[in-house]
């Protein structure tokens, strides 16, 4: 824990004069009296930097005695900090070795999120089993996934394991590996198995299911959880299947932009999802996953109260999409101090 000594902060103006009140409070709870400031080393993407680090969030958070420090991937990291939280969003296998090895060597920092655990999302082929395992009948509610396929090579034959899998069209098609670029979210829906063939693998082939044309976007942070509705894929009738033929394709579904929440809807389509239902979800989805920082893509099948299904889930999204982010965010990284301490002083 930093306990001393002026913190580089980049781009943020000085706060209050009561500046690091919270994380001095909660730190007296378990026992510490000095005067603590709470240090979060990040290492994000130029653009996950612009989207997240908002003069919101930093002003918000230095109020309350949380720094936002830039690691500098050019310098070795043992050398820099030291850190109380270590926030990373890059990609790559030495990257990723890279903080397995400074976990190991600095087990006091907490690392969001461990590399190993946000590799198991990168794969939609793997992304959504968890979800399949959980059973969450007594919740008000039905969580499933849609029925998939997973295709690696010969787009010419993609017709025929379709049919010997069974999947109905339409289909929507997305890449199998997510890797943070645009491509990787990019959406085609099939109407007809000849139009299968001019998809390029490795992909991954979902059967559509009719949501009313609205998608739940569950923002999780810890033991927060926060639902927005977005616009998502019209619903598909029949006269359309038999008629319309081809491929079509979509470049991002669910952005910021297509914002649902102040929309006409019918209520039956707007209802969210039940919170017991989400709250036993995120809870089951961070055990399993091993992940504090994710969002759950989830849709409710039209003409049902209480089946729905998810259909991707993403780590580390655009929280700063997210109302009242830089709250939520805040306090949870003051809460991962708290709760360390406690621990700590527990023993």
């Amino acid at each position: 824990m930093r306990l001393k000594g002026e913190i580089p902060v980049e781009n943020e103006e000085e706060g209050e004069e009561e500046k690091g009140r919270d994380v001095n409070s909660l730190l007296r709870v378990v026992g510490f009296h000095q005067p603590q400031k709470l240090v979060v080393g990040y290492a994000l993407t130029s653009k996950k930097k612009k989207s997240f680090l908002q003069p919101k969030l930093l002003g918000l958070a230095r109020s309350k005695g949380v720094f936002f420090v830039a690691i500098d991937l050019n310098r070795p990291l043992s050398d820099q900090g030291p850190f109380d939280i270590l926030l990373h969003k890059l990609s790559g296998n030495e990257w990723c070795d890279l903080i397995e090895d400074y976990k190991q060597k600095h087990s006091e920092v907490i690392v969001l999120d461990p590399p190993k655990a946000i590799r198991h999302l990168h794969n939609r082929q793997t992304m959504l089993q968890d979800v399949a395992d959980i059973d969450l009948s007594e919740y008000h509610g039905k969580v499933g996934i849609p029925r998939q396929l997973v295709i690696t090579k010969d787009p010419l034959s993609i017709p025929y394991e379709v049919t010997k899998a069974g999947l109905s069209l339409p289909l929507v098609a997305k890449p199998l590996l997510v890797d943070g670029t645009a491509k990787s979210h990019e959406l085609f829906l099939a109407y007809d198995q000849f139009s299968l063939s001019e998809l390029e693998p490795p992909l991954v082939l979902q059967e559509f299911v009719n949501h009313g044309g609205v998608l739940f976007k569950i923002y999780v942070v810890g033991e927060s959880i926060k639902v927005v509705r977005r616009f998502s894929l019209p619903d598909v009738t029949k006269r359309e299947l038999a008629e319309v033929a081809g491929l079509f394709r979509f470049p991002r579904v669910s952005c910021a932009a297509a914002t649902a929440d102040d929309a006409d809807l019918e209520p039956s389509i707007a209802e969210l999802p039940p919170r017991p239902l989400l709250e036993r979800l995120g809870k089951e989805l961070r055990r399993r996953l091993g992940l504090e920082l994710f969002n759950i893509d989830m849709i409710r099948q039209l003409g049902t109260k209480d089946v729905f299904f998810v259909i991707d889930i993403n780590y580390f999204p655009g929280y700063g999409k997210m109302p009242d982010y830089e709250h939520i965010f805040t306090d949870f990284l003051l809460s991962l101090v708290q709760n360390k301490y406690k621990k700590r002083h527990a023993t």
